[in-house]
């Protein structure tokens, strides 16, 4: 691969966009919707957020669609003006996905949040964009059913699509791609098109599906979208162990993922994070590198699932290992799990957070993020990892002094460096957060010439690239 990796790591969304006139466009837009479409700049402002140091950039005008035709609709005159529009979910998105660099149009899909058929014996169900994870497993809470996907955040279905989303759960039951069976799309010219079905397989064409999956807005606005759902297990056991090193807990990781145990979650915490998370959460756990395990299956099943890995853990050096199948206890550890982004921003709060994340074969795992680690500390810098390890995937997120140029300069060479590092390691410069506008310098060398591969599919699915402009790409 002959492409270099820029220098400087994280693109700046320009200062001031470029001047289009889209008044035409709104004029049109505001007699179709009337006081639902705003130009509010206080509502602009709170649809363009993103969790991030990127400068937040508004579109001109807001859309609060109720249903698929009031989407088709807006696009459909979004494309006619060339006016560009961004989908909007509930805001978690991390690399500006939300942003208008070109003003346009924002349609927010949280009111299109109808659970619309579950299909108990199939395991699925159908749901609206604007559904989010959490809502979907209250409501699914009397059928013996779950959707597992869980990203931390209570994300939109919608965005969880756009953004190839997984989590936690996602070493045993994959991630987006893997549990989406079907959707419904509206394109750039404003038609609505079913992208497969309920079937378990298909062999019929190209797989549209996935093509939308991970597209982040820029192929089309998702409207509907069909799930795999999974039973609820008869015993879930959740406990955490201790390693004197994050190479340690690693290898740890490797070994159990090598030997095909069934774990349902495999959480790797540094001593940083797990500092973090003790402050926040009010928890007295050892201060050293830490995985936070799950098993999921039969009582017995479940027993010697932790019996294994135990035995995983002596042999890496671990110690402490105690699992515990009591609900109140294991929703504790989840919940001090998922406020990491907080409790770490907490451990700095003047600063500025800058989330980022890289994914990488197993075998690689243990050496990629120990090399992130020296990086972190050579640097200067506070950055506690945290990372879905059992797939590879871990989260750096550097608290940054963004009024001093250097400590700004040293945050964007890491996060380079990183990138760089997983891509060399057969991995990528993101494992869920997606491109948005933080990582469009790395397409390139990730993926060389099929780059252009990808841009012609853009292309000729949205000709006058009105769905999402300036994400993806540099």
């Amino acid at each position: 691969m002959t492409t270099t990796v820029p220098s400087d790591a994280i693109p700046s969304a320009p200062s001031s966009r470029p001047t289009k006139d889209h008044s035409k466009a709104i004029a049109e837009l505001k007699a179709q919707f009337g006081d639902r479409l705003s130009t509010n700049l206080t509502t602009r402002q709170q649809h363009a957020h993103t969790m991030t140091w990127l400068e937040s950039q508004p579109a001109d005008a807001v859309l609060v669609a109720r249903d698929k035709q009031e989407v088709a609709q807006a696009v459909a005159i979004c494309n006619t003006h060339n006016m560009p529009v961004i989908a909007f979910g509930i805001g978690s998105s991390l690399e500006g996905q939300l942003n208008a660099p070109y003003g346009g149009l924002c349609i927010d899909m949280s009111e299109m949040n109808e659970i619309l058929q579950v299909n108990s014996e199939d395991l699925t169900v159908t749901v609206q964009p604007g559904v989010t994870r959490e809502q979907l497993n209250h409501y699914l809470r009397d059928t013996g059913l779950f959707f597992p996907i869980d990203p931390g955040a209570n994300a939109t279905i919608g965005g969880m699509v756009a953004t190839r989303a997984s989590g936690t759960n996602a070493v045993r039951y994959g991630t987006m791609k893997d549990v989406v069976l079907a959707l419904e799309v509206v394109t750039a010219d404003g038609k609505v098109i079913k992208t497969g079905s309920r079937a378990k397989k298909s062999a019929a064409g190209y797989d549209l599906t996935r093509l939308i999956i991970g597209s982040e807005g820029t192929l089309g606005v998702v409207t509907e979208i069909t799930l795999k759902l999974f039973g609820i297990t008869e015993c879930v056991g959740s406990g955490i162990c201790h390693f004197p090193t994050v190479e340690a807990a690693c290898e740890a990781t490797m070994m159990t993922i090598q030997m095909c145990l069934p774990i349902a979650r495999i959480e790797l915490l540094d001593t940083m994070q797990v500092k973090a998370c003790n402050q926040y959460s009010n928890l007295t756990l050892k201060e050293m590198p830490t995985l936070f395990v799950e098993f999921h299956g039969s009582t017995a099943g479940v027993q010697e699932q932790a019996q294994i890995f135990n035995d995983i853990v002596e042999e890496c050096g671990g110690s402490d290992f105690a699992w515990d199948s009591n609900e109140e206890a294991r929703k504790k550890l989840w919940h001090a799990r998922h406020n990491a982004y907080p409790a770490s921003r907490a451990l700095r709060p003047e600063a500025q957070a800058l989330s980022t994340d890289a994914c990488v074969p197993i075998s690689r795992l243990a050496e990629c993020v120990s090399e992130t680690a020296k990086d972190i500390k050579e640097a200067g810098m506070i950055g506690p990892i945290v990372g879905h390890v059992g797939d590879g995937n871990f989260h750096v997120l550097l608290l940054v002094d963004t009024d001093n140029p250097d400590e700004v300069q040293t945050a964007e060479d890491l996060v380079g460096r990183l990138a760089k590092r997983a891509i060399d390691m057969d991995g990528t410069c993101t494992g869920e957060h997606g491109i948005g506008q933080g990582k469009r310098k790395y397409m390139a060398y990730e993926h060389g010439d099929a780059v252009g591969v990808m841009q012609a599919i853009k292309h000729a699915l949205d000709p006058n690239n009105i769905l999402n402009p300036g994400k993806i790409w540099p």
